[in-house]
């Protein structure tokens, strides 16, 4: 019980229900009692078997409760979207959480076999040093953030170092990514939280005054490429009535219509599918008429999420440039396909046709654009756009920022929540944009249908902001910069490699050292 309480306040650490806010404290906290739980009992006498069978339930609780309190919300979109009874959807959603919380069950058990070893190695003196366990468990928790973001299509969303978003490890982000800044939180936690561990406050010390040192040493990485004007459009149109010809559809189209025509920003930016259906499907002159309306400007753009192809080229869940026409002087003509679908929303995994057929969800099957998209050029800013929930894959993103050259100036996000009701998704899916606004010190512009729709600094700051879920536009302008952090460099050219690379090597280490001293 006390894991899956401890697993609770993970899951409310990284955005608390009343205001959205992280809580980085709880977050380290709430960590440090599985800690302390993993290194409770354990002495010179207990096997290594025994310890990493015992590690991995306490480390699986938690996780489970951790990971359910996370994207609870999922089942919402299942049952009051997909049809899936309430029941078969918060079922779906719990076995979802429980088998994700395998990898930190496996990485608690990792820590504690290490743990028993070392101290079977140590005998009498049973003790285990402070920097040691501290690192062994960052390297394994890490592996398992890792293997959680990566592997069957990956679904990272409520990471431990989104918490510390506002925390004193933001400092971190353009460094190490929110991986590594949850990496650093997790042997924090062992060093506040396991018993027993021989000068663990040099440890804790040593790490806040590293942080510290780089806070106020804060180098500038990037600088700026000038301030432009933007709209950002929120129609907050009901999920359940999105696809209704006669309702969602109709509204969309003369709201964001009429709302395009009257734009007076440089860059203007609708949500995910604003136009809820295929071009060659709106009435009669629609599309034309504002192709024509962004023609004749020199000094406007409009982003318009859509979905575009056919049934024989396949559909995509897009983002089209309405602007100038091409010219000598004018910006190419500019489409953006999403890449990183969403499971059983966007993409049917193989095995798994017999489960969207339970829901009717429509466009369920799109077909992926490329990766590294290359960015909008638009009055000296480049822009990146990107769809829904693929700013949560930071090292994604980062391809685009391999030519310093042509690296963007400005993330921009579309994203449709509605899907997940008005809910904690909403809060959580900032947070998640203000962590690549601070990994790649960019600002991240964000058009939503129901919210959070804002704008967003290169400081990870949210500048502005429409209530949620209203209709409205958000009027204001960002200041695009250019300039690669070090996450960026090394995330750019190696993905997450690099943090693989050290977690394995780190635990290789480990258990090859605990290997000499036993023998």
């Amino acid at each position: 019980m006390g894991m899956v309480l401890a697993g609770g306040l993970q899951a409310l650490s990284i955005a608390w229900p009343s205001s959205g806010q992280p809580l980085a404290w709880l977050q380290v906290l709430s960590l440090a009692a599985l800690a302390r739980a993993l290194a409770g009992p354990a002495h010179p006498a207990t096997s290594v078997r025994a310890g990493a069978r015992r590690g991995f339930w306490l480390g699986w609780l938690f996780a489970t409760a951790w990971l359910a309190g996370s994207f609870w919300w999922l089942q919402v979109s299942m049952h009051r979207f997909g049809g899936l009874p309430a029941w078969a959807a918060a079922l779906a959603v719990l076995a979802l959480a429980a088998a994700l919380a395998l990898y930190y069950g496996l990485a608690a058990a990792v820590w504690t076999a290490w743990r028993a070893r070392t101290l079977r190695a140590s005998g009498a003196r049973g003790a285990v040093g402070a920097l040691a366990s501290a690192g062994v468990f960052a390297a394994a928790w890490t592996l398992a953030e890792l293997m959680r973001g990566r592997w069957f299509t990956g679904f990272p969303w409520g990471a431990g170092g989104y918490a510390h978003v506002e925390g004193w490890l933001a400092v971190w982000a353009p460094w190490v990514g929110v991986y590594g800044m949850g990496g650093l939180a997790a042997a924090l936690a062992m060093l506040l939280g396991a018993p027993g561990l021989r000068r663990r406050w040099r440890g804790v010390l040593g790490l806040l005054g590293l942080t510290g040192a780089l806070a106020l040493w804060s180098p500038v990485w990037t600088q700026s490429t000038g301030r432009q004007t933007v709209q950002l459009l929120q129609a907050n149109i009901a999920q359940d009535d999105k696809f209704n010809l006669s309702g969602g559809i109709r509204d969309a189209l003369q709201w964001y219509g009429d709302q395009l025509q009257s734009a007076s920003a440089a860059l203007v930016v609708t949500p995910e599918t604003a136009i809820p259906v295929l071009p060659r499907h709106l009435p009669p002159d629609y599309w034309q008429a504002l192709q024509h309306r962004f023609a004749g400007q020199t000094r406007q753009l409009a982003l318009v999420g859509l979905p575009l192809g056919d049934a024989t080229q396949g559909y995509t869940n897009s983002v089209l440039a309405l602007g100038p026409s091409p010219g000598p002087s004018a910006p190419p003509a500019y489409r953006y396909d999403k890449y990183h679908l969403v499971p059983f929303g966007e993409f049917i995994p193989p095995g798994f046709v017999w489960f969207v057929r339970q829901m009717n969800i429509p466009l369920g099957n799109f077909a992926a654009g490329p990766v590294d998209a290359p960015s909008l050029h638009w009055q000296g800013q480049r822009l990146a756009p990107n769809i829904c929930y693929e700013d949560v894959f930071g090292e994604e993103l980062a391809r685009r920022f391999v030519d310093p050259s042509r690296a963007p100036t400005v993330l921009v996000n579309v994203s449709n929540i509605a899907w997940f009701g008005n809910t904690v998704a909403v809060d959580q899916h900032r947070l998640i944009s203000r962590m690549r606004a601070l990994e790649f010190e960019r600002p991240m512009l964000r058009a939503t249908n129901t919210g959070a729709t804002a704008i967003i600094d290169h400081r990870g700051q949210v500048v502005q902001e429409l209530p949620r879920f209203t209709r409205g536009v958000l009027s204001g302008d960002y200041e695009g910069r250019q300039g690669l952090t070090p996450y960026a460099r090394w995330a750019g050219h190696f993905g997450l490699w690099p943090l693989w690379g050290l977690a394995l090597g780190g635990l290789a280490l480990a258990f090859w050292r605990g290997r000499r001293a036993h023998g």
